[in-house]
């Protein structure tokens, strides 16, 4: 989904006239801890060295989405460089030591035309990381340690997401209502 376009309704890939899936026009892909082509494979690999996520039904990524009013675009002078780069700085803020993808959509959702970040992070954490605002146990910095979505780190994302909004003079709704 993130790299190939997809039929909305069937959740399908597209696919070309020889059968191969269509790439994304109009994308931004970073990666961080990890190169982004090669995600899949490295976050196997820590999995592996941790013995974990070895089960099917494991939470093995979480999956995050900054999504922009569609009027940033056109009034405030959002641009998908920009967004990205927000992307990635609130990936290095708010999930350190984590391999992670970032990649910015320029074309909306379902026509919507709003710019939107998706960051995906391994659940993994594959560097030892300083405890922050929203952690509550030690095991929540520590390396080959998982990645907990707690209601605390929620609210504590969300705000982050306003106050960057807010610092860009971007349109923003209360996240936290």
């Amino acid at each position: 989904y993130l790299k190939y376009e997809h039929d909305e309704v069937l959740k399908k890939p597209l696919l070309d006239v020889n059968g191969n899936w269509v790439l994304r026009r109009d994308i931004l892909l970073d990666g961080i801890n990890c190169e982004p082509e090669l995600f899949d494979v490295e976050c196997e690999m820590l999995n592996t060295q941790y013995h974990k996520n070895q089960n099917y039904d494991e939470i093995k990524t979480h999956h995050y989405l900054i999504s922009f009013d569609p009027a940033d675009k056109d009034e405030c002078g959002l641009t998908g460089e920009q967004a990205q780069a927000i992307g990635m700085e609130y990936v290095k803020a708010n999930f350190p030591g984590h391999q992670a993808l970032v990649c910015t959509h320029m074309d909306g959702h379902n026509g919507s035309g709003n710019i939107h970040v998706h960051i995906v992070i391994n659940s993994l954490r594959i560097y030892e990381v300083p405890l922050l605002p929203y952690m509550d146990r030690p095991a929540d910095t520590r390396e080959g340690c998982k990645h907990r979505c707690t209601n605390a780190a929620m609210e504590y994302f969300k705000s982050e997401v306003m106050e960057m909004c807010h610092r860009e003079g971007l349109y923003q709704i209360d996240l936290l209502n």
